[in-house]
Protein backbone atom coordinates (compact mmCIF):
# COMPACT_ATOMS: atom_id res chain seq x y z
CA UNK A 1 0.00 0.00 0.00
CA UNK A 2 2.77 2.46 0.89
CA UNK A 3 4.71 1.46 -2.24
CA UNK A 4 1.70 2.23 -4.43
CA UNK A 5 1.25 5.60 -2.73
CA UNK A 6 4.91 6.54 -3.21
CA UNK A 7 4.82 5.49 -6.86
CA UNK A 8 1.60 7.47 -7.41
CA UNK A 9 3.05 10.60 -5.82
CA UNK A 10 6.23 10.32 -7.90
CA UNK A 11 4.27 9.80 -11.13
CA UNK A 12 1.92 12.71 -10.45
CA UNK A 13 4.77 15.04 -9.47
CA UNK A 14 6.85 14.05 -12.52
CA UNK A 15 3.87 14.53 -14.81
CA UNK A 16 3.14 17.95 -13.31
CA UNK A 17 6.71 19.11 -13.83
CA UNK A 18 6.55 17.96 -17.45
CA UNK A 19 3.20 19.71 -17.89
CA UNK A 20 4.59 22.93 -16.41
CA UNK A 21 7.51 22.72 -18.81
CA UNK A 22 5.17 22.35 -21.78
CA UNK A 23 3.10 25.32 -20.62
CA UNK A 24 6.30 27.34 -20.15
CA UNK A 25 7.44 26.58 -23.68
CA UNK A 26 4.11 27.84 -24.99
CA UNK A 27 3.76 30.89 -22.74
CA UNK A 28 7.28 32.33 -22.36
CA UNK A 29 8.05 35.27 -24.66
CA UNK A 30 11.44 34.48 -26.26
CA UNK A 31 13.73 31.60 -27.14
CA UNK A 32 15.96 32.06 -24.12
CA UNK A 33 13.22 31.77 -21.51
CA UNK A 34 11.54 28.98 -23.45
CA UNK A 35 14.78 27.07 -23.43
CA UNK A 36 14.95 27.38 -19.68
CA UNK A 37 11.47 25.89 -19.42
CA UNK A 38 12.33 23.16 -21.91
CA UNK A 39 15.37 21.89 -20.00
CA UNK A 40 15.04 22.46 -16.24
CA UNK A 41 11.55 21.23 -15.40
CA UNK A 42 11.46 18.22 -17.74
CA UNK A 43 14.79 16.98 -16.41
CA UNK A 44 13.43 16.97 -12.88
CA UNK A 45 10.15 15.45 -14.12
CA UNK A 46 12.06 12.64 -15.81
CA UNK A 47 14.01 12.07 -12.59
CA UNK A 48 10.75 11.64 -10.69
CA UNK A 49 9.20 9.40 -13.35
CA UNK A 50 12.28 7.18 -13.55
CA UNK A 51 12.38 6.93 -9.77
CA UNK A 52 8.76 5.77 -9.84
CA UNK A 53 9.64 3.17 -12.48
CA UNK A 54 12.60 1.91 -10.46
CA UNK A 55 10.46 1.62 -7.31
CA UNK A 56 7.65 -0.12 -9.20
CA UNK A 57 9.81 -2.75 -10.88
CA UNK A 58 12.20 -3.04 -7.90
CA UNK A 59 14.90 -4.96 -9.74
CA UNK A 60 18.57 -4.18 -10.14
CA UNK A 61 18.15 -4.03 -13.93
CA UNK A 62 15.32 -1.47 -13.69
CA UNK A 63 17.37 0.61 -11.26
CA UNK A 64 20.38 0.67 -13.59
CA UNK A 65 18.28 1.55 -16.65
CA UNK A 66 16.51 4.35 -14.75
CA UNK A 67 19.81 5.68 -13.48
CA UNK A 68 21.32 5.63 -16.98
CA UNK A 69 18.34 7.54 -18.39
CA UNK A 70 18.54 10.19 -15.65
CA UNK A 71 22.31 10.62 -16.06
CA UNK A 72 21.93 10.89 -19.84
CA UNK A 73 19.23 13.56 -19.53
CA UNK A 74 21.12 15.53 -16.89
CA UNK A 75 24.29 15.50 -19.01
CA UNK A 76 22.80 16.28 -22.41
CA UNK A 77 19.98 18.76 -21.67
CA UNK A 78 22.19 21.60 -20.35
CA UNK A 79 24.72 21.16 -23.15
CA UNK A 80 22.03 21.22 -25.83
CA UNK A 81 20.40 24.24 -24.22
CA UNK A 82 23.70 26.09 -24.12
CA UNK A 83 24.48 25.38 -27.77
CA UNK A 84 21.01 26.41 -28.92
CA UNK A 85 21.13 29.66 -26.95
CA UNK A 86 24.61 30.46 -28.26
CA UNK A 87 23.51 29.94 -31.87
CA UNK A 88 20.39 32.02 -31.26
CA UNK A 89 22.55 34.82 -29.86
CA UNK A 90 24.98 34.60 -32.79
CA UNK A 91 22.09 34.82 -35.25
CA UNK A 92 20.80 37.93 -33.48
CA UNK A 93 17.54 36.42 -32.30
CA UNK A 94 15.64 39.21 -30.56
CA UNK A 95 15.36 39.09 -26.79
CA UNK A 96 12.31 39.86 -24.72
CA UNK A 97 11.96 43.63 -24.30
CA UNK A 98 12.13 43.26 -20.48
CA UNK A 99 15.46 41.44 -20.55
CA UNK A 100 17.75 43.20 -18.09
CA UNK A 101 21.22 41.81 -18.80
CA UNK A 102 23.01 40.23 -21.74
CA UNK A 103 26.41 38.97 -20.67
CA UNK A 104 27.44 38.10 -24.23
CA UNK A 105 26.61 41.52 -25.66
CA UNK A 106 30.14 42.92 -25.33
CA UNK A 107 32.04 39.66 -25.72
CA UNK A 108 34.37 39.94 -28.75
CA UNK A 109 34.16 36.20 -29.44
CA UNK A 110 30.43 36.33 -30.06
CA UNK A 111 29.79 39.81 -31.38
CA UNK A 112 26.64 39.78 -33.47
CA UNK A 113 27.58 42.21 -36.28
CA UNK A 114 30.82 40.37 -37.06
CA UNK A 115 29.02 37.05 -37.36
CA UNK A 116 26.18 38.36 -39.48
CA UNK A 117 28.26 40.45 -41.90
CA UNK A 118 31.14 38.00 -42.10
CA UNK A 119 33.66 40.71 -41.12
CA UNK A 120 35.79 39.28 -38.36
CA UNK A 121 38.13 41.45 -36.37
CA UNK A 122 41.78 40.82 -37.16
CA UNK A 123 43.55 39.05 -34.38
Amino acid sequence: MIKVTIISILLIAGSLFSLLAAIGVLRFPDIYTRMHAATKAPAFGILLLQTAAAVYFATFYALIISLMVVVFIFLTAPVASHIISRVAHLLGTPKWDKTVIDELENDPDVSIPAKITGNRAKQ
